[in-house]
């Protein structure tokens, strides 16, 4: 299980949603609750992935400790990656944050079939020169 935890910190770390793909189960469940968002699926896991990188083009996370329960993977580690364009319907700064990340992985047929991956919004923003709030309303204001 960590081995590919492992792998998929290091291809995304690379942008490379192929890559990532790959060590998917085709059921995936990528929950991103900073962001409000859930992707079901590989084709929506895709689109989730090239929207995060369009927004992070440079991520890169490095996990720096696990904790295992049956088929259950527990990581944490730091993230470091620069908002940039206009998703969030702010101006960054274009200063590159670092926070520390907590991702749970479930698994299934030897694939990674979900992954929790929960980090401070208000950290990000923080770093990035922008309102919380605002960045909060342009999230959720359509839910």
């Amino acid at each position: 299980m960590m081995g590919l935890a492992t792998e998929l910190a290091k291809v995304k770390s690379r942008q490379d949603v192929s890559a990532a793909l790959r060590l998917m189960h085709g059921t995936m469940v990528l929950e991103a609750p900073a962001f409000g968002t859930v992707a079901r699926g590989l084709d929506v896991n895709e689109l989730a992935l090239r929207a995060f990188f369009a927004s992070f083009p440079d991520y890169d996370v490095e996990l720096s400790g696990h904790a295992v329960a049956g088929e259950t993977l527990v990581c944490w580690g730091t993230a470091r990656m620069t908002m940039t364009g206009d998703r969030f319907g702010v101006e960054p700064n274009g200063r590159r944050a670092e926070l520390p990340v907590f991702l749970r992985f479930a698994f299934a047929d030897r694939l990674i079939a979900g992954e929790y991956f929960h980090f401070d919004l208000s950290e990000l923003c923080a770093q990035s020169g922008v309102s919380t709030d605002a960045v909060r309303q342009k999230l959720f204001a359509r839910r």
